[in-house]
């Protein structure tokens, strides 16, 4: 435990706080205006209102007040709070922290796949992993593949990654194994994707390598506004792929926690094909998935 002495000064608004070890070569001299970004210590005591300045030389931190509040009433707290601080970092300054990933679990309508969600981005876009041969490029998703043997697909999409389990198990049985994993992965620097990935806004041209005709853009102008944010809000992601004209019929790529979900199919007919009969019904009778 570092032990810090409280002295005080000619001046009665500045107190002393005296280590017993030097703290920085130099000096260093800080008030309410200064970059303080990198010195956790000044962080925590300017969160005091009442502290106006610190100075910090050779073994002690000066701490100077405003006159609101007397130092018999917080002084011992000031105290404590530098004997943490030395405790945690003893040289003042911190080296830049890891940027802390908090995960989180949120199921999806498809009841194999569990989606893990990152406080932080994770990629712009997103990739996507049907088995275990296409992961090699895909550090996250085989990493995850190595360590859980009923882990079957990986979709990674900007804060989060959705697996795919086998029914060897259940997920309340194993949640929080794969959310910790993911965490402790992620806060170790480990890569995500070797891979380009795809973009949210055409998807669909990387897989089919064309340009929409005008009644397709029609088409997914409507999937993008009124249905691709709350697919991908359950962890999948929904694209035109195909459109009959002499059947108006819409074919629509499932990918994510969409592919196979068993809602799937009724949430295109109940959902998105309503929505697009309600919109351009001159060009939508019928919708069907394409799992992707």
């Amino acid at each position: 435990m570092r032990t810090i002495l409280i002295e005080p000064t000619e001046n009665p608004k500045v107190m002393k706080f005296v280590a017993d070890y030097n703290l920085i070569p130099g000096s260093l001299e800080l008030d309410r205006s200064s970059d303080i970004s990198e010195i956790p210590l000044a962080q925590e005591l300017f969160n005091y209102p009442f502290v106006e300045r610190i100075f910090i030389t050779a073994n002690f931190v000066a701490v100077a007040k405003q006159d609101t509040v007397e130092w018999e009433h917080v002084s011992e707290s000031l105290k404590n709070v530098i004997e943490d601080e030395l405790l945690a970092n003893p040289r003042i300054y911190i080296q830049k922290r890891k940027e802390m990933y908090q995960i989180y679990a949120e199921m999806t309508p498809n009841p194999n796949v569990m989606k893990f969600v990152s406080n932080k981005l994770l990629l712009e876009g997103f990739v996507e992993v049907k088995s275990r041969e296409e992961a090699d490029e895909v550090p996250l998703a085989k990493a995850i593949f190595d360590e859980f043997d009923f882990a079957q697909e990986a979709f990674i999409s900007d804060n989060f990654v959705a697996v795919t389990r086998d029914n060897s198990v259940e997920w309340h049985e194993v949640m929080v194994a794969v959310r910790a994993f993911v965490a402790e992965y992620l806060q170790n620097g480990g890569a995500i994707s070797n891979l380009e990935p795809q973009k949210h806004e055409s998807p669909v041209e990387k897989i089919i390598n064309r340009d929409y005709t005008n009644d397709e853009q029609k088409i997914s102008d409507i999937l993008n506004e009124y249905v691709a944010p709350a697919v991908e809000n359950d962890g999948g992601k929904i694209s035109l792929m195909e459109y009959d004209e002499s059947t108006k019929t819409a074919k629509m790529l499932l990918q994510g926690a969409c592919s196979g979900c068993p809602s799937s199919t009724a949430t295109l007919k109940n959902g998105i094909e309503n929505i697009l009969k309600q919109f351009i019904p001159e060009l939508v009778e019928k919708v069907e998935a394409v799992n992707g």
